[in-house]
């Protein structure tokens, strides 16, 4: 199938279909006149790239899953690697959160200590 085609199947941009392609996650034939030939797979792959780009995955994340062949997040019922992925980057938005409570905090303080300071003038 056309990039066009798999963009508007996918509901993805034939930009952002490139990008993948680019990176390693998609993977197309070219026909004699250089278009892409995408497989009737590529859709679920392109979805699942989607799905885990918004969990928050890297590309290189995202290829090791691939390399794992669970392409499709739903289609499996028990993967290790998937769990220890999916683990490494919860572990990862924890910390974000905390680090950005202490941030928080800070910035509370700073902002009160510099009321105290403007009202004293």
């Amino acid at each position: 199938m056309k990039i066009s085609e798999l963009s508007q199947l996918s509901h993805v941009s034939a930009r952002s279909i490139r990008h993948y392609e680019n990176q390693g996650l998609l993977i197309a034939d070219r026909l004699d006149n250089d278009y892409r030939d995408f497989p009737e797979s590529a859709v679920g792959r392109v979805k699942a790239i989607q799905l885990y780009l918004k969990l928050g995955l890297t590309v290189e994340e995202i290829k090791a899953l691939f390399r794992t062949e669970v392409a499709d997040p739903d289609g499996y019922e028990y993967c290790e690697e998937m769990l220890a992925t999916y683990e490494g980057k919860l572990q990862q938005v924890n910390e974000q959160i905390e680090a950005l409570h202490g941030l928080k905090t800070l910035l509370e303080r700073q902002i009160a200590f510099t009321n105290g300071k403007k009202n004293i003038v």
